[in-house]
């Protein structure tokens, strides 16, 4: 069963996987899209009662789910409350351990059902946006607009990221991907992971988390790309904000409860650091109160940086390729660790 918002083209792509698939899909009983490759749609969607007792019926024959019905951790429980035979669902997202933890699944349900996340479909948006924070705050762009806003006319010098230091705190696909661009760049990439080792080209050094202390002092750039686990959570807190370089710049495309949000907050305030890229917050959305949309030197995105209009189209292909395997009684990608629920 399709339990979000899909092309039709893209549908089709599923059940052409293979001729023993029946495919449930009935785009009338799920809400308008607000925008290309939404899967939660809008909020005042309600099903009449006949609707209503469709998707229950469809969702009773499920045996495996292509996203969460609402993309919400309440539609994940009460999809597993009345799927009997559910045993798989697939999410959207690419950080689904954090719906699922907030889901409140018990035991019995989490070992009964399968959950995988789109574990790479983000990566290339991602990397993007934090190649544009580093090159934003070092290219000066919070005067650059002050400057036009003022029709200012002035010559002066500003930094190159070549040369400069990268470090990428979490070494995932998306921060390997922020290596190579980084790399492209010409900049020197270091990094810290759980091993302290990696197979990729673009990493000149990398060391286990310990070693952030001592590595934040001599970087320019620092790209955060970490789930929220009870390991990462408030990892870059004010001490390892006051180790960061002077001058440098902070990119969080993870999650926003990785950074102590008060201590980020000052620093920028008082200059010591250049400027933050942020696609995430510790409270989503941000709060209208909160002092970084007053900061002229961050750049806030909506927790939108990773989305693309080529989204939908790289989800199912992975679901087609995990599809492909459990028919086959294999093992699926990027499934999600009831206990770390990433």
């Amino acid at each position: 069963m399709i339990a979000t918002p899909l092309e039709a083209e893209l549908v089709a792509l599923i059940e052409a996987v293979d001729d023993r698939l029946e495919v449930r899909y009935q785009p009338e009983l799920l809400p308008p899209l607000r925008f290309p490759g939404d899967h939660r749609g809008i909020g005042s969607f309600h099903r009449t009662p006949q609707q209503e007792q469709r998707w229950c019926a469809m969702l009773a024959e499920a045996e495996v789910l292509f996203g969460l019905p609402g993309d919400s951790p309440q539609g994940l429980a009460d999809a597993l409350k009345t799927c009997t035979r559910l045993r798989w669902v697939q999410a959207t997202a690419g950080g689904a351990g954090e719906q699922v933890r907030a889901a409140g699944l018990t035991g019995e349900q989490l070992s009964r059902v399968l959950i995988t996340r789109a574990g790479g479909v983000h990566v290339g948006p991602l990397a993007e946006f934090a190649v544009l924070g580093l090159l934003a705050f070092t290219k000066g762009l919070p005067r650059l607009l002050a400057d036009k806003a003022a029709r200012r006319w002035d010559h002066y010098p500003v930094a190159e990221l070549a040369g400069a230091t990268v470090l990428i705190v979490g070494l995932g696909a998306i921060g390997i991907e922020v290596a190579r661009l980084a790399k492209a760049l010409g900049m020197q990439v270091i990094a810290v992971n759980r091993t302290g080792r990696t197979d990729s080209p673009y990493v000149d050094e990398v060391r286990t988390s310990r070693f952030l202390p001592d590595l934040l002092p001599v970087a320019q750039g620092v790209v955060l790309t970490l789930p929220l686990t009870d390991e990462t959570r408030g990892m870059i807190d004010a001490a390892a904000i006051s180790r960061m370089h002077t001058g440098a710049v902070l990119v969080d495309v993870g999650r926003g409860g990785v950074v102590d949000e008060p201590a980020l907050v000052q620093a920028l305030a008082q200059g010591r650091l250049a400027g933050a890229a942020l696609d995430v917050f510790a409270t989503e959305p941000l709060p209208p109160d909160s002092p970084l949309w007053e900061l002229p030197n961050v750049l806030i995105s909506p927790h939108t940086a990773g989305l693309s209009l080529r989204e939908n189209e790289r989800i199912v292909a992975l679901f087609s390729d995990n599809l492909r395997r459990y028919l086959a009684g294999n093992e699926l990608l990027n499934r999600v660790d009831p206990t770390r629920f990433y």
